[in-house]
Parts: structure tokens; sequence; C-alpha cells
């Protein structure tokens, strides 16, 4: 063989090799980045309580946050307490939104979507002096927020967050179940519910 062509054949190899080696190494470092990208991923961008994807802090993450901490998000949940729906209404809250067919009601996900929405325009009409002299303070190491009073208005009446707020915290109601609203205030703060509009009049 002419010493030209040993020479060709001997480098076409080393070529080979190398660009194997380099493929090899490529790709376990790509490999590893990937896996450290994510292990860096926080948890609660993946998922939350209501195991919600990537919802960002709007009225729609609020709804179905406190929705999940409800009934699971079950349309058709009804509690030991007799409290209805995703929600978790009370039959007073019904009457005050002429819903007097709460088996139709349970059935009826669109119903219960405005009902919900039409109670947090109401409820932020009520305490709609608390939220302006409230938000950005601190009770019991808690920063108040407008979606956390909200949230514990839904769990009590806005006439018992009204009390806790001007008691300084001092009246904590619990619910049957334990739930506070003091947790309440805690676990549903920093949500922007600035789409949501007081109205004492609000109707479905």
């Amino acid at each position: 063989m002419h010493p030209l062509n040993r020479n060709y054949i001997i480098i076409r190899y080393f070529l080979l090799i190398f660009g194997i080696i380099l493929f090899t190494y490529n790709a376990v470092v790509t490999d590893k980045k990937d896996e450290k990208s994510l292990t860096e991923i926080k948890p609660a961008t993946l998922f939350n309580d209501s195991d919600i994807l990537f919802l960002k802090n709007n009225f729609i993450a609020f709804k179905e946050a406190l929705a999940f901490k409800e009934s699971q998000g079950k349309y058709t949940a009804i509690n030991t307490l007799g409290y209805l729906g995703k929600y978790q209404f009370g039959i007073t809250t019904l009457d005050r939104f002429n819903i007097k067919n709460t088996e139709s009601f349970l059935k009826n996900p669109e119903l219960q979507e405005k009902a919900f929405a039409a109670l947090c325009s109401v409820n932020k009409w009520i305490l709609r002096k608390d939220i302006k002299r409230k938000v950005g303070t601190t009770i019991n190491g808690i920063t108040i927020t407008e979606s956390g009073i909200l949230a514990a208005a839904h769990l009590s009446g806005a006439g018992n967050v009204k009390k806790y707020l001007r008691s300084n915290g001092d009246h904590n109601l619990s619910d049957a179940y334990g739930s506070s609203i003091q947790h309440y205030m805690k676990k549903f703060a920093g949500y922007n519910l600035s789409e949501i509009e007081g109205d004492r009049k609000a109707t479905i």
C-alpha cells in the first residue's frame, strides 16, 4: 500500500474516533444540564394546592385555589354541614342570589361560577373601607391583602372579617372544621383581584 494511502486511512479513523468521543461528551453534558435545570425548578412553579399549572396570581388562580380548599374543586360536593358545590355555598347565600333549587345548582357549573363572582363583588363592596384601611398592614405577623380579606369573607362572612380587622386579629373566628379567618388571610394572600368590582347589588 502506498504510504500516502496508509496515512489517509489513519487520519480518517482518527477523525472518526474523535467525532464519536466528542458526540458522547456533548450528550452527557447536555443531560446533566437538563437534570440540573429540572431540579432547580421550585415545586410552586409546577403545582400549587389546587394542582393548577402555570396560573398567574389573578382572579382565576384565586378562585381555583379557594375551590380546591373548599371542595377539591368538585361542583357536586356537599359537606357534612350541608354546604354545596365547588365553593361550598350555604343556603342563605344561595337565597341572596335567588337560587332555590339546590339539586339544579349542583349540576350547573356555570351558575356556580357566576354565583361565586357575584359573592366576591358583594363582599368587596361591604368590606371596601376595611380593604382601603388595612391592606398592606400586618396583623399577627400576616400581611393583609385584598384577596386574603375576600377569601376570609367567603369562609366566615364579611361581618366577621370586619370584626377581625377592626379588633386587630382578636376576633379570629373558625369554622366547624377548624379553618380560621387568620388562616385564610395568610393562605390566600397576594392574588390580584382588581378585575372584581365592589357591587352591593351584584346578581347572576
